[in-house]
């Protein structure tokens, strides 16, 4: 059974888009990540979440499906969906 992973979600910039460092600590070791998040795809998305509850959504669904080393250490959320298509479907629904 796979460790739980801590996600921790800082919000480094406002506007537009939202800037975020998310640390990944599981299974002993820590991975860094530098996050973009539009405030379109927070309102298409989020689900009424706050910008740091999505992302840290996105990362659950993620770590779900990729460990955590696998995940690239700088992206925008627009581009999870390119990676696995039933991203925006799924995340609406977290």
């Amino acid at each position: 059974m796979r460790d739980v992973a801590d996600i921790i979600v800082t919000r480094t910039a406002d506007g537009n888009p939202m800037r975020f460092h998310v640390v990944v600590r599981e299974g002993g070791t820590t991975t860094e990540h530098d996050v973009t998040l539009s405030a379109s795809d927070l309102e298409r998305l989020g689900g009424g979440r706050s910008p740091e509850a999505f992302v840290r959504s996105c990362f659950a669904f993620l770590l779900e499906r990729e460990p955590k080393e696998s995940i690239l250490r700088s992206f925008d959320v627009s581009v999870i969906g390119g990676y696995f298509p039933e991203f925006e479907r799924e995340i609406a629904g977290r």
